[in-house]
């Protein structure tokens, strides 16, 4: 019941909220990026909040709980990426763009093709983000409601829709600042009951590394039982694709101009380092201290009730009862639909503003822009769905990597090297993007995890499950060689 009327609250709250944006949300500009009205202060509370996804809540804890202290890369990876983009991308990004990725690249550039690159971009690596959080969340409401997996992912696919036809950015703005303080909230309260019911941070790692013969090896590296290979395309990946995160680039054009810009990767990276820490040091062992082995969590067979998504959930009951249950429970929901309503808006965005523009040679409305957004909004949380259903087994932060390896290699190489290498043609430009973006995709399907467990084949096409080392340098090298071949051309 507990947990009942703390997602009925979260329900309801962003649905105020959405009602109040969408008075508030009536041009162009207010659907893109809320006007670019926001502060920093709260850009940087809303960047937390588009970031700090089901991974960060439910996907890391139960790789911890099956692998060990290897998930460490999944928190120190974004937030080497976030120093990053703070030195590279934050200013010169609010600077160049307006409303979307393709601004930036017909600033540089001014080819229109670069514009149906950008939003096809944006949405693909947007679509492989949404199926994480969406299986994050039908794992969630399945576990606590009854419900089915199906249901489940569909009901979440229908409240993305409907903030973001209704309120736009204005209203993803405020779901994310509200939902990172949220977060920060429960977090800091499950971190101190795990500490008591422990008697300190010391009894905490004893009591983990006595739950049983294996519990001591998670506090080893190697879990993961990767090759290096691997290991480093997953670090690339999480790095560089930060820096390619669309629904993340669009907020720097929430804020007004470059100093907000700035400021709100500051702020963000402080309530991200924090959240991170917690969980990191406290809630992950935690887990596997008292959930691991407690048959209370286990069904019938003696796996653990929901799968490792869930061992979060299960952590709060064990140290808390139902109330942080259902408090934990809330903020996991309310983590996924701040981001997919980021991610939404960035593909809707892509599609309207980018795509549409194109396919009108230019002659479009605001009007007929905001049609399409909406529609376009309807239809991505339509194909998130149908993808979630088919990777539903599959683990959140897994796939969110797979999504940071498409942006790693489509959308960072080209960014960085329209930011910042003058020689940079079109023709470049595009070379490099689509093959990042074609050899990442086929690298990914090709892999063990989609090449043999998802589709049933006897052996992968390619030996590791992250692309990012291959790919990356690739869309690089044939930016830089096409450009370089080209630049006579473009000249006279």
């Amino acid at each position: 019941m507990i947990a009942i009327i703390c997602f009925v609250t979260t329900v309801l709250a962003t649905l105020v909220i959405t009602a109040w944006a969408g008075r508030r949300t009536s041009q162009r500009a207010d659907f893109y990026a809320a006007g670019s009205r926001i502060t920093g202060t709260q850009n940087g509370l809303a960047i937390a909040g588009d970031f700090m996804s089901a991974t960060t809540v439910l996907g890391i804890a139960g790789l911890y709980f099956a692998s060990g202290w290897d998930v460490a890369i999944y928190y120190l990876a974004p937030l080497a990426g976030l120093c990053l983009m703070l030195l590279l991308i934050a200013g010169p990004l609010r600077r160049l763009g307006q409303f979307t990725l393709g601004d930036v690249m017909v600033s540089r550039l001014a080819d229109d093709r670069l514009r149906v690159f950008a939003g096809l971009s944006t949405i693909a690596v947007s679509l492989v983000y949404l199926v994480a959080q969406m299986v994050g969340a039908g794992t969630l409401i399945s576990l606590l409601f009854g419900l089915t997996f199906e249901w489940s992912v569909i009901l979440v696919g229908g409240l993305m829709a409907l903030y973001i036809a209704v309120g736009g950015m204005l209203a993803a703005t405020w779901v994310q600042i509200i939902k990172a303080v949220l977060l920060m909230i429960g977090v800091g309260i499950l971190g101190v009951f795990c500490l008591v019911e422990a008697g300190g941070l010391g009894g905490l790692y004893e009591r983990t590394a006595a739950v049983s013969d294996t519990a001591a090896a998670l506090f080893q590296p190697g879990g993961f039982k990767a090759s290096v290979f691997s290991n480093l395309s997953l670090g690339l990946g999480m790095v560089f694709g930060l820096l390619g995160m669309p629904h993340l680039l669009i907020r720097f054009f929430t804020v007004p101009d470059e100093k907000q810009a700035r400021r709100s990767v500051a702020v963000a990276s402080v309530v991200i380092g924090g959240v991170f820490a917690i969980l990191f040091l406290i809630a992950n062992p935690a887990t596997v201290a008292f959930v691991k082995d407690n048959p209370a969590f286990q069904d019938a067979s003696g796996a653990l009730r929901g799968g490792g998504n869930m061992v979060t959930v299960h952590l709060a009951n064990a140290v808390g009862g139902e109330w942080l249950q259902g408090l934990i429970a809330a903020v996991a929901f309310a983590t996924i639909l701040a981001v997919v309503a980021g991610l939404t808006i960035a593909s809707a965005s892509a599609a309207s503003h980018d795509l549409f523009r194109i396919v009108r040679k230019g002659r479009t409305t605001e009007g007929s822009e905001l049609w399409v957004f909406r529609a376009a909004a309807i239809g991505v949380a339509l194909v998130a769905i149908s993808i979630a259903i088919v990777f539903q087994k599959e683990n959140v932060a897994f796939l969110t990597a797979l999504a940071f390896a498409v942006a790693a290699s489509a959308n960072f190489p080209l960014l960085i090297l329209v930011l910042y290498w003058r020689p940079l043609t079109t023709a470049g430009a595009l070379a490099g993007g689509i093959t990042g973006l074609v050899a990442s995709v086929a690298l990914i399907v090709a892999s063990p995890a989609v090449w043999v467990k998802a589709l049933g084949n006897p052996e992968p096409l390619f030996p590791a499950d992250y692309p990012t080392l291959v790919t990356a340098p690739l869309a690089f090298a044939v930016c830089m060689i096409v450009s370089l071949m080209t630049r006579r051309a473009v000249a006279r």
